[in-house]
C-alpha cells in the first residue's frame, strides 16, 4: 500500500489460512542463487547477500551464483528465488505446510525462509516458472473457494 504523499504503508500481517492461500501470488526473481557457508563474520567485505544466518557451526549466506564466484565462494545447491507476495503473520498456521505440500506433490524441493513481511522459497535451478506454475494453481483454487 502507498499513502498519497509515496510513502509505504505497512499492510496488516493475515493469519487467516484461507484469504493467505488466496494471495499467495508468486515472485521468481531473477538469476540463480546459491548457499554459501563462511566461518562466522569471515565474508568478503562487498558481499550483498540476500539472506544471513549464523548457526552454531558457521554462517550460512544465499547470494546471487554470479557474486559467489566473484568472491571466490564455494555455492552450494543451485537454486531460483520465488518471494511469496503474502503478507503472513508469523504465527500463522498451515500456510506454508500448504505450500510445501503443493509443491512436493509436484516433485519440487524448497528450502524455505520466512521474514517479517513475507516467505521466500528457494527451489532448485531450472524449476522456478514450474513452481510458480504450481503455487498458482493453488491460489487460484483459493481463489475458487472465495468467490
Amino acid at each position: 500500500m502507498t499513502a498519497p504523499d509515496g510513502r509505504a504503508v505497512p499492510v496488516p500481517a493475515e493469519r487467516d489460512l484461507g484469504r493467505l492461500l488466496a494471495s499467495i501470488d508468486p515472485q521468481l526473481q531473477a538469476g540463480t542463487f546459491v548457499f554459501c557457508e563462511i566461518e562466522h563474520d569471515d565474508g568478503p567485505s562487498g558481499l550483498a547477500a540476500r539472506m544471513e544466518f549464523r548457526e552454531h557451526e558457521a554462517t550460512t549466506l544465499v547470494v546471487s551464483a554470479e557474486e559467489a564466484g566473484a568472491h571466490g565462494l564455494a555455492g552450494e545447491f543451485p537454486c531460483q528465488w520465488i518471494v511469496i507476495g503474502a503478507h503472513s503473520d508469523l504465527s500463522a498456521v498451515g500456510f506454508l505446510a500448504e505450500i510445501t505440500a503443493a509443491l512436493a506433490a509436484a516433485g519440487i524441493g524448497a528450502n524455505v525462509v520466512s521474514a517479517v513481511h513475507h516467505d521466500h522459497l528457494f527451489v532448485p535451478a531450472g524449476l522456478g516458472e514450474r513452481a510458480v506454475a504450481v503455487l498458482g494453481s493453488l491460489q487460484g483454487q483459493h481463489l475458487d473457494e472465495a468467490g
